[in-house]
């Protein structure tokens, strides 16, 4: 199921670089937040604390009522490159992680099969990385990531590689899963559009070290629809972000 995420009063240094906070937020089980601002203001380094990758100076993070001191199987971590085993094919690549966790063969085959017409992957499946498109890469990067059908989604600049033409398919594609199988996730993301279209909330966050200065509400309906960016609605959303970040 979703859960709940909690930051509170979080602070990160670098040696005697101070990169984040006091920074606290909370995110309701199931809400999809996009996390925008300046380029190194502590936006990746906030959501590794809720991976458990990243040690804090002050402050703590929770998953639910649970602090966050390890990575957790709730919680899976998509980055902006898709990093993929280049000897593996597209199924053995998606099904990695259930393989880390002793998950039977006949198991993970079938959480493989099922993911793969989501991701519109299916006939691809014995492809090596060499032979995928960006977008195809980056959507077997996205199953890894479904399939251990984590609680909580933490995504980096995911899709920031990719062109903008693939890069916006590939976010209603994340949105077609999340509608069948709902999950918590805290996107990071320099495009103010992407933010609008996919998420409920947009966090803008100030230059470093970095605070929560803004919670942007988004209130267009679901399901998104691309032809939502030219509606004024969109249009106003994405302007008062553009001006929170300006601060």
């Amino acid at each position: 199921m979703p859960a709940g995420l909690t930051a509170r009063d979080v602070v990160v240094r670098f040696g005697g670089l101070h990169a984040l906070g006091p920074a606290s937020l909370a995110v309701a089980a199931g809400q999809f937040v996009a996390l925008v601002g300046p380029s190194g203001c502590g936006k990746s380094t906030l959501i590794r604390a809720f991976a458990g990758l990243q040690s804090l100076n002050q402050g703590a993070v929770y998953i639910d009522d649970q602090p966050v001191r390890q990575p957790s199987p709730r919680v899976q971590m998509m980055f902006q490159s898709a990093n993929l085993m280049p000897w593996r094919t597209v199924r053995d690549n998606i099904a990695l992680p259930l393989e880390l966790a002793g998950v039977p063969r006949h198991e993970r085959e079938a959480r493989v099969a099922a993911l793969l017409p989501m991701l519109g992957l299916e006939g691809f499946e014995e492809a090596l990385p060499s032979e995928l498109s960006g977008g195809m890469a980056q959507r077997t990067a996205l199953g890894r990531v479904l399939v251990a059908r984590p609680d909580v989604l933490l995504l980096d600049e995911p899709f920031g590689a990719l062109d903008a033409m693939t890069r916006e398919r590939v976010g209603f594609d994340l949105l077609d899963t999340l509608r069948d199988a709902p999950k918590t996730v805290i996107m990071v993301t320099h495009d103010i559009h992407e933010a609008v279209l996919l998420s409920d909330r947009v966090l803008v966050m100030s230059g470093r070290p970095g605070r929560i200065i803004e919670d942007v509400a988004v209130t267009l309906p679901r399901p998104r629809r691309l032809d939502m960016v030219y509606e004024p609605q969109f249009a106003e959303i994405a302007r008062a972000i553009r001006a929170a970040i300006r601060f």
